[in-house]
């Protein structure tokens, strides 16, 4: 696996990471995806990585889009970025008090029992704050694309800032973020 060392896994946020966010999206012909995603997905499946997806989906919760409208977003993506070796949604809202929603670590540790490896040997880039915070429950490394969403303190508390997702890829392929090592 060349310099990625430990590391056997990339997961990524959806909205505003691998695909511009539309809020609350349930049609797939609205999925366009990030400038570079499928560049910075095929170096990760060329370095051998397994590829997921980690998505809040609240829209289901609060009545605004079904699962079977998730499941044609995300069918979209996969079109268009796939294939991903896993994929993880959480349909609650903010006040459900769910494992799975991130920041919680639910779907990053769902994510790495479906591929049969630890949260160490994992990576999740995402845009937000609640991307980094989950990663760093779960006991796997981080990586930030900050968007015009993302807050500054949210970049301020991330360990490992990428300028865009193909930078994020590129600093987890070059093993610089091994020494981050697992939060405690």
């Amino acid at each position: 696996m060349g310099g990625t060392g430990t590391l056997k896994a990339v997961l990524f946020d959806r909205d505003g990471t691998l695909v511009v966010d539309v809020p609350y999206n349930g049609d797939p012909q609205l999925v366009r995806p990030m400038d570079g995603a499928l560049e910075a997905l095929n170096r990760v499946r060329a370095a051998g990585l397994a590829t997921g997806v980690v998505s809040n989906q609240s829209g289901v919760a609060r009545g605004l889009l079904t699962l079977d409208q998730v499941t044609s977003v995300n069918s979209q993506v996969e079109l268009e970025l796939g294939p991903f070796d896993v994929w993880e949604v959480c349909p609650h809202g903010p006040e459900d008090g769910c494992g799975c929603r991130k920041p919680a670590p639910g779907m990053i540790l769902s994510a790495c029992r479906a591929l049969g490896i630890t949260p160490a040997e994992a990576a999740l880039i995402g845009d937000i704050g609640t991307d980094v915070e989950a990663a760093t429950a779960a006991g796997s490394r981080a990586v930030l694309v900050p968007t015009a969403v993302t807050r500054q303190e949210e970049i301020d508390a991330a360990g490992v800032v990428a300028m865009n997702l193909g930078h994020a890829v590129e600093l987890l392929l070059a093993g610089a973020l091994e020494e981050q090592g697992t939060p405690a």
